[in-house]
């Protein structure tokens, strides 16, 4: 739960996740997938074009996973994670009407169009919007729904994450069923050729690991202490309201999100998540889970040549990958640790996470220690090189 005014002083946080349930609910899949992922999502070259690439054929797919947990809820590893593969899209699967138990925070994952592209991200629906009664996940949720949809839709040309992020804020404003709220997000745009762009706006984030190493890490972008960067919808009303006591509502715009390109190769391990997952874990520390199973598995292995990419990494991320694991594939595995884990450190209060150290810094008084209790929401991607690609 974010700060909404600029003057505020309190602290909140929230990550929540959902996604397509009225678009999806028509083909009777989950709501956090785009209906076509069924035999689609590892992304493995067939559609005749790409709206991110001019390659003529996939080298690069993408094997996806989250995991998530709300604030004051435990977090159950039987239920509170999806795999995004293929063989479980069941369309005969009954539609999905509610939301998971992952309080304010969505994620979502859709093909780009009909080609090889793939868009996915986070949002974190801004807490500060309960005083004024409003549910803070309407806006998050919504805002994932409606990039799903817009990247769906997608024609040839190329789709970027903040084009993206703007396509779906513009639904959300004219989106009458949330008259008002706001959100942070950070959202991809992967092509099989391995360019990924991304566009971050406020506190949510994402971290890229290769091979035992920090590759690149997103920076929050704050207006002050606890104040990030958000979307929002400010009722006439909250508007007026504001000026009186002198102080203005925060609304920034898809057009003031960072925007970052990257290259990804094969192995590599995307992670995009809600500040329930950076406040209490660092990026260090995260490298230090992913790398523990990576190399536990074989994803990851040393050798006199260093560390390399394990032969059998693309059937490690397959469903059912892991034999004997309820998170049977890697990247669902790693998902769930790493939620696991925040969630630990959220609740121990003798654990000082990053949020704690920055109390301490920017306000030694307050004798902050422990985690920062909030939703956690983590998207895991690896990067999996075809086996018909070469090398």
């Amino acid at each position: 739960m974010a700060e909404i005014l600029g003057c505020g002083s309190g602290y909140s946080s929230s990550p929540e996740w959902e996604v397509t349930t009225k678009i999806l609910a028509r083909h009777n899949l989950p709501p956090w997938t785009d209906s076509r992922l069924s035999g689609r999502l590892h992304f493995n070259g067939q559609s005749s074009r790409t709206a991110h690439s001019s390659a003529s054929h996939s080298s690069i797919t993408y094997r996806i996973g989250a995991a998530f947990s709300a604030k004051g809820r435990k977090f159950d590893t039987k239920k509170d994670w999806f795999s995004f593969d293929p063989s479980r899209q069941s369309v005969e699967k009954p539609p999905y009407t509610g939301r998971p138990a992952s309080g304010q925070d969505a994620f979502f994952v859709s093909v780009v169009g009909n080609g090889s592209s793939v868009a996915f991200g986070v949002a974190d629906g801004v807490g500060g919007w309960i005083d004024s009664g409003v549910d803070p996940a309407d806006f998050s949720h919504g805002l994932c729904q409606y990039m799903t949809q817009n990247a769906r839709d997608h024609g040839d040309e190329r789709l970027g994450p903040r084009e993206l992020l703007g396509k779906g804020y513009k639904d959300v404003v004219a989106d009458e069923g949330i008259p008002a709220g706001g959100s942070t997000a950070c959202v991809a745009v992967v092509d099989s050729s391995g360019q990924l762009e991304v566009a971050n706006l406020g506190d949510s984030g994402f971290v890229q690991l290769r091979l035992k190493a920090v590759h690149h890490y997103s920076n929050p972008q704050t207006h002050a202490f606890n104040t990030p960067y958000q979307l929002s919808i400010i009722p006439p009303k909250i508007l007026a309201r504001s000026r009186i006591f002198g102080s203005m509502p925060l609304q920034d715009y898809p057009q003031d999100a960072s925007v970052t390109s990257h290259e990804v190769r094969h192995g590599d391990v995307l992670i995009f998540a809600t500040d329930g997952l950076w406040d209490n874990i660092g990026s260090s520390e995260l490298l230090r889970i992913v790398e523990r199973y990576m190399t536990q598995f074989g994803a990851w292995k040393a050798g006199a040549k260093g560390t390399t990419v394990g032969n059998n990494l693309h059937d490690l991320t397959k469903d059912g990958g892991i034999p004997l694991q309820k998170e049977n594939s890697l990247q669902q595995l790693l998902a769930v640790a790493i939620t696991g884990e925040a969630k630990a450190v959220s609740q121990n209060p003798h654990r000082d996470g990053p949020f704690a150290k920055e109390v301490q810094k920017f306000y030694p008084h307050e004798d902050f220690h422990g985690g920062k209790a909030d939703d956690i929401c983590v998207v895991v991607a690896i990067a999996v090189r075809d086996k018909n690609a070469g090398p």
